[in-house]
């Protein structure tokens, strides 16, 4: 090494990535390089795979939403590796092969823990290993050659630390631990494969992989599962439509419905995770699209729960059912539940759409309903953008794509009698609960028209048909 090498006027060198003398040492090769990165892009595609097919059967509400939301992020970080192993003299890529087959069954034995705190503590095993993985290689690839696989593995490992914290929390609150044999399994097959990056020694002896869980194929559910704070879950009681287009209805009680039908969105990512789960053979891109509306959905229903909160409103005491999803799940196919979603969503472009709910948001002075409103909007166009590329592109052309998803939903318009004879729901109109409340917390008299607001679901559907025009 030259010496009293310095930067001009002391500069920093590098451009800040090391110093010189950290320069001067070699780093991994270019193909282990690859190789590892191979790895983890795979380990983020299956923790993918698993939070997306575990969002419908899971209950609990902030773990369904957590899901959706850390799905999103390993698709983004499944989709920077991707281009950044591209980058690095790889053809072909070989990204959809599997790596190793214990690192394989390790994931498998996760996406198949058949309870809650199985799984929680099995995504927690995963990102652990996951993150001494990624600390071994920042440690020793090259700062300066290999400065960018270096900075798409810190952005990732900010956001793996983001969900290990929430897991974390996640499992003290459900006392999640993993079944002692079952731990011992995910330690011995993570050590058949090497450890998540291939790099560990080869264990002393090996035999069949010590599957527990995974011994038999894995099933995606797609029954909707909710926990407790949901109930009446097939009311069609209350048509938030109607009431929302009714000229002679103040901004303010409009809001609520708004906020009911954010919340009511949960059921969104219930069916399209669903959607992802069930279409393979897929270019990644789509995988990565779905998934942000995924996480947009269950975004859109939490907007809805602090928007209640705010306005000082119980949201249990409405009915956030799961008709829309558990029949859409049951009775359509992928493409077809597809169809619903793209044909709903073309019917909140026009000025009647999104637009007006943004409007009435701001007529009513409630700020925290037109931030949300305005974003609302924002996402259904990204949302229509996303459909028009993965989902119209299977037809000749956008009418028969409209009208495939129009006849879809048709088929579960209604089954507000069904449900009402077989004792499932008397579809109670649990409306005057929630505006007395908030009437209440904002300290004035309720509206007697309003509080009298009791129009269903009878023959109709979620949706503006018949509400303001073909």
């Amino acid at each position: 090494m030259l010496p009293d090498y310095t930067p001009y006027k002391n500069l920093p060198p590098l451009a800040g990535l090391c110093s010189i003398e950290e320069a001067t040492k070699p780093g991994l090769p270019l193909d282990e390089c690859v190789r590892r990165l191979k790895r983890f892009h795979y380990c983020f595609k299956r923790l993918h795979e698993i939070l997306t097919a575990r969002i419908t059967s899971e209950p609990i509400y902030e773990l369904k939403t957590a899901f959706a939301h850390h799905a999103y992020l390993c698709a983004e970080h499944v989709t920077a590796l991707r281009q950044r192993i591209s980058e690095m003299r790889e053809p072909p890529l070989g990204l959809e092969d599997v790596p190793h087959p214990a690192l394989e069954a390790f994931f498998d034995e996760i996406r198949a823990a058949p309870t809650t705190e199985e799984l929680v503590s099995g995504i927690v095993f995963a990102i652990d290993a996951i993150d001494l993985a990624f600390a071994d290689y920042l440690n020793q690839t090259h700062p300066l050659t290999d400065a960018p696989s270096k900075r798409v593995l810190r952005f990732a490992n900010l956001e793996l630390d983001d969900m290990r914290s929430f897991y974390q929390v996640a499992t003290d609150a459900l006392g999640a631990k993993p079944h002692p044999d079952w731990y011992l399994s995910l330690v011995a097959i993570l050590a058949e494969a090497r450890g998540i990056d291939g790099s560990k020694p080869e264990p002393e002896s090996s035999g069949p992989l010590p599957r527990q869980y995974s011994r038999c194929p894995f099933t995606y559910d797609p029954i909707p599962k909710r926990d407790e704070r949901f109930t009446d879950l097939w009311n069609q009681g209350v048509n938030a439509e109607a009431f929302l287009y009714d000229e002679t209805k103040p901004a303010r009680a409009k809001v609520l419905m708004m906020l009911f039908k954010r919340l009511r969105e949960i059921d969104v990512p219930e069916m399209m995770a669903g959607i992802i789960a069930q279409t393979p053979g897929k270019p990644w891109g789509y995988y990565r699209d779905m998934s942000r509306q995924v996480w947009d959905e269950a975004r859109h229903a939490m907007m809805g729960e602090v928007g209640f909160v705010a306005l000082g409103v119980d949201w249990t005491k409405a009915r956030i059912t799961w008709n829309w999803s558990y029949r859409l799940n049951t009775e359509c196919s992928p493409l077809e539940r597809h169809g619903v979603l793209f044909f709903i969503e073309q019917g909140l472009m026009p000025r009647t759409g999104k637009r007006y709910e943004y409007e009435v948001a701001n007529e009513s002075g409630i700020p925290i309903a037109a931030t949300i409103q305005d974003f609302d909007w924002a996402d259904e166009v990204l949302h229509s953008q996303i459909g028009r590329e993965w989902y119209v592109k299977q037809f000749d052309n956008l009418q028969a794509a409209l009208a495939f998803g129009d006849a879809a939903w048709t088929k579960i318009t209604s089954n507000w009698t069904t449900v009402k004879e077989q004792g499932l729901t008397q579809h109670a109109n649990w409306w005057p609960a929630i505006y007395q409340q908030a009437c209440a917390a904002s300290g004035t008299a309720p509206d007697q028209a309003v509080l009298a607001y009791a129009e269903t679901y009878e023959g109709k559907r979620a949706d503006m048909k018949g509400v303001v025009g073909e």
